[in-house]
């Protein structure tokens, strides 16, 4: 028991608890942490990535040049009827490859040999040095051994350092031979993938791209017409590092580790094994687990081979100061203002307890009171529509005995002055005057009477809505002069009394309203029944209706017409503008009601016979 009521008074909701502010305060604390230290990772990543493939774009941008290079070195040749190693020569010192293109380290030329043509080939190979020191050497074919072809190295700039391998059969390793005879077969630009002497740079790869020349003048159109022009190709070999490096001084992190793979997937279909082509682990500085660093892994095209770039670096060195502090900063600001706010909210706390009592009291106070006033007026709405029913039933029930008894009276009492009046025509005149004079009193009396029925319950109400709807508009018509149209949807609508009684007194009293009040020429009544629902319009062309006559103190036309039709549990909309006329359109459900019998339509015909035309 002791227990229960500590626990009660620690969790009491009139009383602050501290603990709990506190843990909400760290709880949204280390969320602004998280949420802090998230957004600044996402932003750093992005700009890793975004630098990797400014990388990317440099170093295929640097291949696309050096492909140039080689385009151009084979136009060169293909421009000249011969090309010597004076001209050759110039033209690689022209190119300045050490300041224009540093990751160049040569340009070639391979000559295609058959092995018929070896041995004057040598000969004239074994005298073609110029014998400078440094410039082109005597040379004979190399490695040893018979060949069908051979494609032999007979110009390279800049010659220095390369006069040792002057003479080389480059196809004599297996996959450069399968490479240089699919470029001479497809006219193709080829890589074989194969390292070459880099003597720029001992560490790291070299590779060459190799383009085959032909014959000027000869059609190339298919592979036995390319085979028998081939003359052999211009090469050019680079350092892959040095590539790669000039890419990667652009970036503004130096941490970036790259390592470069070709993925081994030959021009001819043939697959290598994956190579390392490239990698920076002795400049780059390692994250010491996966989570600490960002990676990315972007293709590069190199003429046809994959190549795989792997950037990876550490997440810290992408951080500034700031960026570290912030979500510290961040988890201190969530916490004071969670906390503040919770204190905040405790000190209202107690004296909006006080005020919910007093709000609950006061709620169930008016409560009451609402529903006592919403029980009234339900009251109010079933004795108002108790009342007009009355009403209508008692203005029926007169109608029909001033008709069936006075009626008939006057009729009966018309009959017998018509025949006394008929009788003295010859022998009495003055007598004959008389009973004229009283039979034409009778007349006006039985009009007299016929207006007061029809202003009661128009007996023509008994024919159905129809033609109750057809005398009142040809009764408007009569009275106000105006043009009235009857739109009908249906020629014998079938509804209960009480609702065509309704109907019929909307269409009383808006076409009331439009004589006094609209200044009207021209009246529009639409009726329609479909899908359950009775609809009818009464539409005008008058001066419209303004908001503030609604409401007009004393006047209750409009009022009434949207409570008759909500007892029915109808619709009823009245819109209209100034200078636009009046619309009001009600609609309410309604049941088939089966045509009357035949006394009923014979008391009906009866009813309709007497009213006034």
């Amino acid at each position: 028991m002791v227990a229960l009521l500590a626990q009660k008074q620690l969790f009491s909701p009139t009383k602050p608890v501290w603990w709990a502010g506190v843990l909400l305060s760290l709880g949204i604390g280390a969320l602004f942490y998280v949420m802090v230290y998230k957004t600044i990772e996402h932003d750093a990543a992005e700009r890793f990535t975004q630098q990797a493939r400014n990388a990317q774009y440099n170093i295929t941008s640097r291949i696309n040049a050096y492909t140039d290079v080689l385009r151009g070195t084979a136009s060169f040749f293909d421009a000249s009827d011969r090309v010597d190693r004076a001209s050759f020569h110039r033209y690689v010192n022209g190119l300045d490859l050490g300041q224009q293109f540093p990751a160049l380290d040569n340009i070639n030329f391979t000559q295609r040999v058959t092995d018929a043509q070896r041995d004057a080939f040598e000969r004239a190979a074994a005298r073609s040095g110029d014998g400078q020191p440094d410039g082109y050497p005597n040379f004979t074919i190399k490695p040893a051994g018979r060949r069908d072809e051979y494609s032999v190295l007979t110009m390279i700039e800049p010659i220095a350092p390369y006069r040792h391998r002057l003479g080389i059969d480059i196809s004599a390793r297996e996959q450069a031979a399968r490479a240089i005879v699919l470029a001479r077969d497809t006219g193709q630009l080829i890589t074989s993938g194969m390292p070459i002497e880099n003597t720029r740079n001992s560490q790291g790869w070299a590779l060459a791209m190799r383009l085959p020349l032909y014959r000027k003048d000869v059609p190339l159109t298919d592979v036995a017409q390319r085979r028998a022009a081939y003359i052999g190709s211009v090469g050019i070999g680079f350092s892959v590092p040095r590539l790669v490096r000039a890419a990667m001084d652009q970036m503004q992190v130096r941490e970036v580790h790259l390592m470069l793979y070709d993925d081994g997937r030959n021009a001819d279909g043939s697959v290598s094994p994956l190579t390392l082509l490239y990698d920076n682990s002795a400049t780059a500085r390692h994250a010491a687990h996966r989570d600490d660093q960002f990676a990315i892994v972007l293709p590069l095209d190199f003429n046809g081979r994959q190549w795989s770039a792997h950037f990876s670096a550490p997440k810290a060195v992408w951080y500034s100061r700031f960026d570290a502090f912030l979500p510290w900063l961040a988890m201190a600001c969530g916490f004071v203002g969670s906390l503040l706010f919770y204190l905040l909210f405790h000190t209202l706390s107690s004296s909006r307890m006080r005020a919910i009592k007093m709000a609950k009291a006061m709620t169930k106070e008016l409560r009451d009171s609402q529903a006592k006033l919403q029980l009234s007026h339900h009251k109010l709405r079933q004795l108002a529509a108790h009342a007009d029913q009355i009403k209508e039933q008692e203005r029926k029930r007169i109608a029909r005995e001033i008709h069936d008894d006075l009626g008939q009276n006057l009729l009966v009492l018309r009959i017998e002055a018509d025949l006394l009046a008929s009788r003295t025509r010859q022998n009495h005149p003055r007598l004959h005057a008389r009973a004229r004079s009283t039979l034409t009193q009778i007349d006006s009396t039985i009009k007299s009477v016929r207006h007061i029925i029809n202003d009661l319950r128009p007996t023509v109400l008994d024919l159905g809505l129809n033609a109750a709807v057809e005398w009142q508009i040809a009764q408007f018509r009569q009275r106000s002069g105006m043009v009235c149209e009857l739109i009908e949807h249906q020629s014998d609508i079938r509804i209960d009394d009480r609702c065509a009684t309704a109907f019929f007194r909307v269409l009383q009293e808006s076409l009331s309203n439009i004589l006094q009040h609209a200044r009207a020429s021209l009246v529009r009544v639409e009726l329609c029944q479909a899908g359950g629902m009775l609809s009818m319009t009464i539409s005008d062309n008058g001066v419209g209706l303004r908001e503030s006559s609604r409401n007009k103190v004393g006047s209750f036309g409009l009022v009434g017409i949207e409570e008759r039709i909500s007892l029915l549990g109808g619709h009823c909309a009245i819109t209209g503008g100034h200078n636009a006329g009046t619309t009001v359109t009600i609609s309410v459900p309604v049941d088939y009601v089966p045509p009357p019998g035949a006394d009923d339509y014979q008391l009906a015909t009866r009813l309709a016979a007497d009213a006034p035309a």
